[in-house]
């Protein structure tokens, strides 16, 4: 299956007429719903166009670059950690939010205890298996609502929301929050991911509506 060539060329444009952007407001207020945005009631699907068939018998997530312990878990091996809950809030760069979504997984920062990221690791990229990448700060993802997602809501996370094990980045744009997750490599230096490289920001913070690149 190929990316949806329309979808991606309409976020494109978004990116280049600044779509969605108000102003915002001062840095130091942090309201809980970020500015341009609106709260909905549903969870939307949004993805490349592509819904990769995922069984958990076949999963596999390989983290590997600046780390100490690189490995590849399988999909038994996740669900042995994978013990952790947090109740968050969700925010899409088109303008929707979601809140009070519990998660279950696995939180990032026990993932690094695990890999024991190098002293030079400052950023990490992750791929999908959909082909879809993105990029965070170490920093970013050592938070402590920061997680491996497969449930959600008490349910399986479903295939068109990144099931069987997706990215959960609270406190960054969804985008960041990589579905069907499939490789994490520990880096010394960042690396621009799918959207970023096609106009939106890198650090994606809703609160400053950081939407797209400047």
């Amino acid at each position: 299956m190929e990316p949806d060539d329309r979808l991606i060329a309409k976020k494109e444009e978004w990116a280049r007429t600044g779509r969605g952007l108000t102003g915002g407001t001062e840095k130091n207020e942090r309201p809980r719903l970020p500015p341009g945005q609106r709260l909905n009631k549903g969870f939307p699907v949004l993805d490349l166009g592509i819904l990769p068939e995922v069984d958990t018998d076949d999963w596999k997530l390989s983290i590997s670059g600046a780390v100490e312990n690189p490995f590849v878990w399988n999909w038994e091996e996740y669900l042995a950690l994978a013990a952790d809950q947090v109740t968050t809030d969700f925010h899409c760069v088109t303008t929707w939010s979601i809140f009070d979504a519990h998660w279950e997984g696995l939180f990032f920062k026990r993932l690094m205890e695990q890999v024991s990221p190098t002293p030079e690791a400052r950023f990490v990229y992750f791929t999908s298996y959909d082909g879809y990448s993105t990029n965070l700060p170490l920093s970013v993802c050592a938070d402590d609502d920061v997680l491996l997602a497969h449930r959600w809501n008490g349910q399986p996370l479903s295939k068109e929301h990144g099931g069987p094990v997706r990215m959960v980045v609270p406190k960054r744009y969804a985008w960041k929050s990589a579905k069907w997750i499939k490789e994490i490599v520990f880096m010394e230096n960042d690396r621009l991911g799918f959207w970023e490289v096609r106009g939106y920001s890198n650090t994606a913070d809703p609160w400053t509506e950081d939407r797209y690149a400047r």
